[in-house]
């Protein structure tokens, strides 16, 4: 048996408990890692409360709740290459990461450099991931100026780092309180609130050329405005048909090994910091979601195992 933390039934955090499962065993695609890491993103408390990945059916509960993590392979499933027992790897999670013993969907899994820690490494396949996608959706030339909406967020902090590698100008849209935080990535910080487009054009006065959305309506609408061509609107707050009505498309998130690769090597670098702000322990999960689901976290969050 081992500890996981899971939720019983859709609904709150009433729904969510640490308890012990049977190890899992890897299927056809499948790796099974004994979690060092996982990190902790706004779509596991939405996943919770009812929210469904396209193509995805009703799951089967207890559920595992947790959507990356890294760790050392215990076991691989048939049809994997590539891998062995005891390396060191992070990836997506096949069916939930905050236990001690995890699946991670092979095609989504990468071994992790010596240089990055289990921690560092456990918070790019979701939201270090998601930032890369959308940046290189938008295939700005260098020296163009990107809106990022919700900067100081775990995917607006990975996409302005991204961002700034890749020779652009970085408009930060965050709280107040972040402030400081987002001009240490090196974006130009614009407070979010009424009459957010009057700012951003205050602080971009040559215009915007592309808009990367991590909040969603009314924001995204209100943005939308600032650009000439539509094309260059990427959300991953909002629904298709909201991105779609604006012009613009949701985040194509791309979800193989060699964009986990890349998001490494940035890391390896120093181009991409995960600025995780806050661990807990397997034991109080839920306070690590809690710091999530409530809206304000700052950079990431991650849960560590002990091994």
């Amino acid at each position: 048996m081992s500890k996981a933390y899971v939720h019983t039934r859709h609904g709150g955090p009433e729904t969510e408990a640490l308890i012990d499962l049977d190890r899992p065993g890897p299927g056809p695609g499948e790796i099974l890692i004994a979690v060092r890491a996982a990190g902790v993103n706004p779509v596991d408390w939405k996943l919770r409360q009812g929210f469904r990945r396209p193509g995805e059916g009703e799951p089967v509960f207890p559920t595992v709740l947790g959507s990356e993590a890294a760790g050392v392979v215990e076991e691989v499933g048939p049809g994997v290459t590539g891998f062995a027992v005891g390396d060191e790897v992070f990836g997506s999670a096949a069916r939930g990461a905050f236990a001690e013993y995890a699946l991670l969907t092979a095609d989504v899994t990468a071994h992790k450099p010596a240089a990055l820690s289990f921690r560092d490494a456990a918070t790019l396949p979701v939201a270090a991931a998601t930032a890369y996608d959308g940046v290189r959706q938008l295939d700005l030339p260098g020296g163009s100026t990107l809106l990022v909406t919700g900067a100081g967020g775990g995917v607006g902090t990975a996409a302005v780092q991204i961002a700034r590698a890749f020779g652009l100008r970085v408009v930060g849209v965050a709280s107040e309180g972040k402030r400081e935080f987002v001009e240490s990535l090196g974006a130009v910080h614009v407070p979010s609130g009424p009459d957010l487009a009057e700012r951003v054009r205050a602080a971009a006065p040559d215009g915007i050329d592309g808009v990367y959305d991590l909040v969603g309506e009314p924001v995204l609408t209100e943005v939308a405005e600032l650009l000439k061509d539509r094309g260059k609107l990427v959300t991953a707050g909002s629904p298709q048909q909201a991105a779609a009505a604006l012009g613009g498309a949701p985040v194509r998130r791309v979800r193989t090994a060699a964009v986990l690769e890349a998001v490494a090597d940035l890391a390896v670098r120093g181009a991409l910091k995960p600025h995780i702000t806050r661990t807990f322990p397997l034991e109080q999960a839920g306070q690590a979601l809690r710091a999530v689901e409530d809206g304000h976290a700052l950079g990431k969050i991650v849960i560590e195992v002990a091994a």
